[in-house]
């Protein structure tokens, strides 16, 4: 009899399970917030992917660039990119994220600081790590107003878009993982939450609900098999 190994959702759940937060210790000196860089985050993951042998493959979605100039009339490229990250388990077995980045840099480094942030908001969020506030770049850039730019306006606070949409991408890939119907998850998702999960403007009971589904709180009648 040989040993059956666990499928992706089973050993992300373990990486959950070790990996409880990450701290806020770098500093940016712009503006003078705390933030988790790239290297922090990849640091504490990174040896338990490995432990529970998990293999995070990025695979190049999109990539714009734009050229902008800063406050001070300094020219300056936006890079923004769309990656998905493919998590392989042990088993062989994967399941996607997809995320955004996006950056700013005055020589041929926007690419790769792009990658770097929607590296970071991959494992953030689909391994639910805990934050309290906006995760934001390290450098911090305000756009020259004119050429045609319309000068930027104050939104209501509210989470990103890409943010609830990256947290619903994960609650997809779980549920097709598991042989769920999505509806019968959207379902619970709207019985717990009193909210549409196509409706959701708020990550956190997103992350919330699949958290609660990894550790067993949540049921769902098993999967008929095919005959």
């Amino acid at each position: 009899m040989t040993d059956t190994k666990p499928t992706v959702v089973e050993a992300m759940a373990a990486v959950m399970e070790d990996v409880r937060a990450v701290a806020k210790n770098d500093r940016n000196q712009q503006q003078q917030y705390a933030f988790r860089g790239i290297d922090a985050v990849v640091n504490a993951v990174g040896p338990i992917f490995r432990k529970h042998q998990v293999v995070p493959m990025p695979v190049l979605e999109s990539v714009n660039y734009r050229d902008v100039q800063t406050s001070n009339g300094k020219p300056s490229r936006e890079c923004t990119v769309t990656v998905r990250y493919r998590f392989f388990g042990p088993a062989g077995d994967s399941i996607d994220a997809v995320t955004p980045g996006e950056s700013m840099d005055f020589g041929d480094k926007g690419a790769p600081k792009a990658m770097s942030v929607a590296y970071r908001i991959a494992l953030l969020q689909a391994l639910c790590l805990p934050t309290s506030d906006t995760d934001p770049d390290a450098e911090t850039y305000e756009r020259a107003i004119g050429s045609g730019q319309p000068p930027p306006q104050r939104e209501t606070k509210q989470p990103p878009a890409d943010t609830v949409a990256a947290a619903r991408v994960v609650l997809a890939n779980r549920a097709k993982a598991a042989k769920i119907p999505i509806e019968t998850v959207a379902a619970e998702y709207l019985s717990r939450t009193q909210t549409d999960i196509t409706k959701e403007t708020d990550p956190k009971p997103v992350r919330a609900f699949i958290a609660a589904w990894d550790k067993g709180q949540i049921e769902f009648p098993e999967p008929a098999a095919s005959s």
